[in-house]
């Protein structure tokens, strides 16, 4: 089951490691009607969770607790008005990750999944994350945690996660998870780029087209003559660090940087390798992994936004692969044929 599923990056890719969806619950109207049309068999929630916590989860999902595999999703980051106080599930009220904490609380799940970013470390000065995994510690649970860069594991760019898994209690000295191994080929945009399905795509001001032109692949503001570069930088100019996302273009032979949720941001820009312009929809999905039949529904803002937010499926993939087979191995290492054939 899937908590705060977006456009279904991450519920993809535990499919793909063999899970079988028992229902995803998402609020925006576009990425659950990008689920409901990829995925009709699944049981998609269109609804605010905070109207879905509160129920007898057990009796409308048709699951007893304990039954239930995995409980995955990312719910947005934020601070805790009562953070170190050690008040359980109080600490966490009045956020959305209250209600992920709710379902972990009624339905017991053998294991649980937590994505997030990165900064979730030190959001609140460490606070935040400290409160979910006191949270995840009542509950019953045994936590490991790793902060995964998609490049390490197939997928065409550089983006961090924060992974949190969570085993039950009653099952930690006979379920093993292992983090998934990184691997010896770490692609890069050249291996993506190619054939890409026509689809929308922003444009760029022509001015700002014509001063991208200029930029080399794999470059940036200092590239490009300086006068041009102050010019279009205005204030930008006189602020300090390396400013290295500011008329940035991509180069083939290298990862995408992290896909975002808008196509053209003045201090994070991710020019394509070849043309003066953003990436399309479709080239962004590629980036993240999804199957060029996986349709995003809405408007072009919309989808843009769906993909940025996703999970490369990659990714999501290589992990729930490796909690598929930890509880492969623990239900095989349970039942009574595998205990005949080893006693």
């Amino acid at each position: 089951m899937e908590l705060f599923a977006g456009a279904g990056g991450l519920a993809l890719g535990i499919e793909r490691a063999g899970f079988e969806t028992l229902g995803l619950i998402e609020f925006d109207r576009d990425a659950a009607d990008t689920l409901k049309a990829n995925r009709p068999e699944w049981n998609v929630i269109h609804d605010d969770i905070a109207n879905i916590s509160p129920l007898d989860l057990t009796e409308y999902f048709s699951i007893q607790p304990g039954e239930l595999d995995l409980l995955s999703g990312g719910a947005p980051c934020q601070a805790f008005s009562y953070a170190g106080k050690r008040l359980g599930l109080e600490d966490a009220r009045g956020t959305l990750f209250y209600h992920y904490a709710v379902f972990l609380h009624k339905l017991q799940p053998k294991v649980f999944l937590f994505e997030n970013v990165r900064g979730l470390l030190t959001h609140n000065q460490g606070r935040t994350y400290q409160t979910m995994t006191d949270i995840f510690s009542d509950e019953g649970y045994t936590i490991q945690k790793a902060i995964l860069n998609a490049w390490d594991f197939g997928v065409p760019q550089k983006r961090e996660r924060l992974i949190t898994i969570g085993i039950r209690n009653d099952l930690k000295d006979e379920l093993f998870i292992r983090f998934p191994e990184k691997h010896n080929y770490k692609p890069v945009l050249r291996d993506v780029l190619a054939d890409v399905p026509s689809s929308d795509g922003a444009q760029y001001s022509e001015y700002k087209r014509k001063i991208f032109e200029l930029v080399p692949p794999g470059g940036y503001w200092r590239d490009i003559p300086p006068d041009i570069a102050k010019e279009y930088m205005k204030s930008c100019w006189e602020m300090g660090g390396g400013r290295t996302g500011i008329l940035r273009r991509l180069s083939l032979d290298e990862p995408s940087l992290a896909v975002l949720t808008s196509p053209s941001q003045k201090q994070t820009d991710r020019c394509h390798p070849m043309e003066a312009r953003p990436f399309t929809v479709r080239e962004n999905a590629r980036v993240q992994c999804f199957p060029d039949e996986w349709a995003f529904c809405g408007g072009i803002g919309s989808q843009y936004r769906q993909v940025g937010n996703a999970v490369p499926v990659q990714l999501a993939y290589e992990i729930a692969k490796e909690i598929y087979s930890g509880l492969e191995r623990y239900s095989c290492g349970n039942c009574p044929s595998f205990q005949n054939k080893i006693s």
